[in-house]
């Protein structure tokens, strides 16, 4: 068994309670509230300039050309696809792109997108690309559960199928591919990191859909 399934078995419980949260819950049984998914939409955005500058930050550490490309597919891929599905959203709820950069990110969704850039500045690359996998297979695993089970007529079927799409799909595996071989060839110290980043950023995944149900602001 490679890294990325050992890593996603150790995250197990915490996988299960994403999906028990009452965000996803309402999600799949259609009745989300309209303004919850769209403060969620929102963050979301603000969250994926992160990441993708964490991915392009990884991308230039990359220890060969093959991992390069990898990664800054899949960082081009953050900004230029996922994107396209918050435009779609946005239209819908009648927001610019200027409403979306002029939105404050809550305090969940700046400490989990700077915890992902401080790890592509400063934690050995194998480390930093460890601590962006779950944001990929979560949100796979996520948009497949919500594709089996979620109501007819979805009023946000677009961001399951964004997700639960074979396309999606392989993307997240060779980023999962990628990083068992950076494991394989890690010393066990560093695989000890790889997988408490692993952890760290699942338990950023739930804390980041409880803010969204919460629409969390800052307090003060």
């Amino acid at each position: 068994m490679g890294f990325s399934e050992q890593a996603w078995t150790d995250i197990a419980p915490i996988y299960r309670a994403i999906l028990d949260h009452d965000f996803n819950r309402s999600f799949t049984d259609g009745s989300l509230s309209q303004a919850c998914f769209r403060h969620y939409m929102l963050e979301d955005a603000l969250y994926l300039n992160g990441f993708g500058r964490a991915l392009a930050a990884c991308a230039a550490r990359a220890p060969d050309n093959q991992a390069m490309v990898v990664l800054a597919e899949a960082a081009k891929a953050a900004v230029v696809v996922e994107r396209a599905l918050h435009e779609e959203f946005f239209g819908l709820f009648g927001l610019s792109r200027e409403d979306a950069t002029g939105h404050t990110a809550s305090p969940t969704c700046t400490g989990y997108a700077a915890s992902l850039i401080a790890a592509s500045a400063h934690e050995p690359v194998e480390v930093a690309v460890a601590a962006l996998v779950p944001c990929f297979r979560i949100y796979l695993e996520v948009g497949r559960h919500q594709m089996d089970r979620a109501v007819a007529d979805h009023p946000y079927q677009a961001w399951i199928d964004t997700y639960a799409d074979p396309e999606f799909e392989e993307g997240v595996r060779q980023i999962e591919r990628l990083t068992d071989r950076l494991a394989d060839a890690a010393t066990e110290a560093v695989r000890a990191d790889m997988l408490r980043v692993y952890r760290q950023s699942s338990r950023y995944e739930w804390m980041f859909w409880d803010a969204a149900w919460r629409m969390e602001r800052w307090p003060v």
